[in-house]
């Protein structure tokens, strides 16, 4: 993507209500300034991210392996979130892929991936985004998604629905049998595990009408919120990669469940059975090679 292609943050004149649907009477007020600072931490990560394709090549670390890439991107976007954080809500816990990782006095944690699909941003490929949510007590009541390239800002609290640019996001119950599924899926980063991965995938595909793998989870759970996929399936995720995403796409109808061997499973309602039976006849929940990845 060209720094023309480019496109603003969507939110940065619009208000909870509208990106994330209007307060239910006698909502908890916590749940709209929750939402209210991850609007504004997903807005600022935006622009560093937009500004990033407009400047000079990227500095590039790599962390669990050679093909796991990091740029000064993602550490410039989660430095902004963190501030942001510490201005407005500087008691709460903070969890950042990028290694921000700060215990709270509230029952407040934020958990955030500055740049989710950091390979596709450093290719070009535009499909990358911020995500940021917001845990009570361990569980994720607030949700966003940004995604700058295609001006969508995909959004949830808990108990209001799930929402594209302020419209009811759902999923596509009733489209689709488990033969005529699209189904969408992610790779980790050790060859072994990819080589595993790509059996499993070998066993799902003749069985459901295609697979896609676009490179962020994030927005793979999004799409499945918003009825662009049918089934969404991957091993390894860790909380910042889903914890925004699961939310949205369980507050669009989804069934979103975390197995043994870290296994995520999202679907619309009736698939969730038949794509669970099918992914464990292919192997899916057999124990992948490589040492089991963090998972905080």
């Amino acid at each position: 993507m060209t720094a023309d292609d480019a496109a603003p943050p969507l939110t940065l004149t619009l208000t909870v209500a509208e990106v994330f649907g209007p307060t239910p009477a006698g909502d908890d007020p916590l749940l709209s300034e929750l939402a209210g600072v991850a609007m504004a931490c997903a807005e600022a990560a935006s622009l560093i991210l937009v500004e990033g394709l407009e400047g000079s090549p990227q500095s590039v670390d790599t962390k669990s392996s050679a093909t796991d890439m990091v740029s000064a991107v993602d550490h410039r976007a989660e430095a902004v979130i963190s501030r942001i954080l510490s201005e407005r809500r500087p008691d709460d816990g903070v969890l950042g892929e990028e290694g921000t990782a700060r215990p709270g006095s509230t029952d407040v944690r934020w958990v955030v991936d500055p740049l989710d699909g950091t390979t596709n941003y450093l290719f070009g490929i535009p499909q990358f985004a911020v995500s940021v949510a917001a845990e009570v007590s361990g569980t994720t009541v607030v949700g966003i998604v940004m995604d700058p390239s295609k001006r969508e800002t995909w959004a949830a609290v808990q108990g209001w629905g799930a929402r594209c640019n302020g419209a009811p996001a759902r999923v596509a119950t009733g489209r689709s049998t488990l033969a005529t599924a699209l189904v969408a899926t992610g790779f980790g980063y050790l060859s072994a595990r990819r080589e595993w991965q790509g059996a499993v995938a070998a066993g799902v595909i003749p069985r459901v009408r295609d697979i896609r793998r676009f490179g962020s989870a994030a927005l793979d759970l999004c799409w499945t919120a918003g009825g662009r996929y049918d089934a969404y399936y991957e091993w390894g995720l860790n909380p910042w990669d889903l914890a925004a995403g699961a939310l949205i796409c369980a507050e669009a109808g989804g069934r979103v469940e975390a197995f043994p061997g870290r296994l995520i499973v999202a679907t619309t309602p009736e698939l969730f059975g038949p794509f669970c039976d099918l992914l464990a006849s292919a192997g899916a929940t057999d124990i992948p090679p490589g040492p089991e990845p963090k998972f905080w």
